[in-house]
């Protein structure tokens, strides 16, 4: 059901969507609810050892969340990007500016959540891979949105907005994920420098900080911390609904809502925020 009626017709872009199931998708169908035209990116096809077929969105699978949001009446259109590529990052940006005459939202949900080790196992190559889609990835999309927004309103289409998907990860630390989490930690400083930059052309940049969620990813990781802290999968996941307040998980929609709210004109006094959404789990 729609909400904001001031999103019909605005171009959102979200990265990592190409995925059922995942955050990226329940996003992308969310503001394509509201009227939104969404650009469904994911990378399309594996990219060596860091980034299997296991763990990306295929062009089939993007397609078919496509599929899905104009079977249900949405706009959507899939374009591959590799975040790794600052080239791809501002083609993506280009060509969707080309498709539909501008970009008005940018969600960075792109993001690598399954090289976990130990810090004294974790290779420089690891590290990098997960920083750089994490975090250089999101700083690319960023400063080429950024520079579409500047240009589009000289010429009359004023302001913008950025939602990047951070985590509780990006406030609290957890074993094996040195990398995730210095990503994500990193992600909420790069949100409150671009608040400050582009306020003054009317954008707004805020993160959302989800707790677990159990999408695909979700799944293994559920397997990999019962595993790591000796518990069965089940009992990983009733001690995780204990030591929250609201007693579940997260939700795909639990974020995509947030996502919708923050691009909303409802939101437009709030930037440079890291929204918790984690059923009082996080609470700073």
């Amino acid at each position: 059901m729609a909400r904001y009626p001031e999103l019909n017709g605005k171009v959102a872009i979200v990265t990592g969507a190409g995925r059922r199931g995942g955050l990226g998708a329940a996003i992308a169908t969310r503001l394509a609810t509201e009227g939104a035209r969404v650009v469904v990116a994911d990378i399309g096809a594996a990219a060596g050892p860091h980034l299997p077929a296991s763990a990306i969105g295929a062009t089939t699978e993007m397609q078919a969340v496509v599929d899905q949001i104009t079977a249900d009446g949405g706009s959507a259109l899939a374009l591959p990007c590799n975040m790794l590529e600052g080239a791809a990052v501002e083609k993506l940006v280009a060509d969707t500016a080309a498709h539909w005459g501008g970009v008005d939202i940018l969600v960075n949900n792109a993001g690598i959540g399954y090289l976990m080790k130990p810090i004294v196992d974790m290779s420089l190559d690891e590290w990098d891979t997960v920083l750089g889609v994490n975090l250089r990835g999101v700083f690319a999309a960023t400063q080429a949105v950024a520079r579409r927004f500047i240009a589009q309103g000289a010429a009359g289409r004023k302001g913008g907005r950025i939602v990047n998907i951070a985590s509780q990860a990006a406030k609290s630390g957890f074993p094996h994920a040195s990398s995730y989490c210095a990503s994500k930690h990193g992600l909420v400083g790069l949100t409150r420098v671009a608040a400050i930059e582009l306020a003054g052309h009317g954008v707004t940049v805020n993160a959302v900080c989800p707790n677990h969620v159990t999408t695909g990813l979700g799944a293994w990781q559920n397997e990999y911390f019962a595993q790591l802290l000796g518990k069965t999968v089940d009992q990983y996941l009733a001690d995780m609904r204990a030591r929250i307040p609201l007693g579940r998980p997260g939700l795909p929609s639990d974020t995509a809502e947030a996502v919708a709210f923050l691009c909303s004109d409802a939101a437009q006094y709030i930037t440079g925020e890291a929204m918790n959404v984690s059923g009082g789990e996080e609470m700073h």
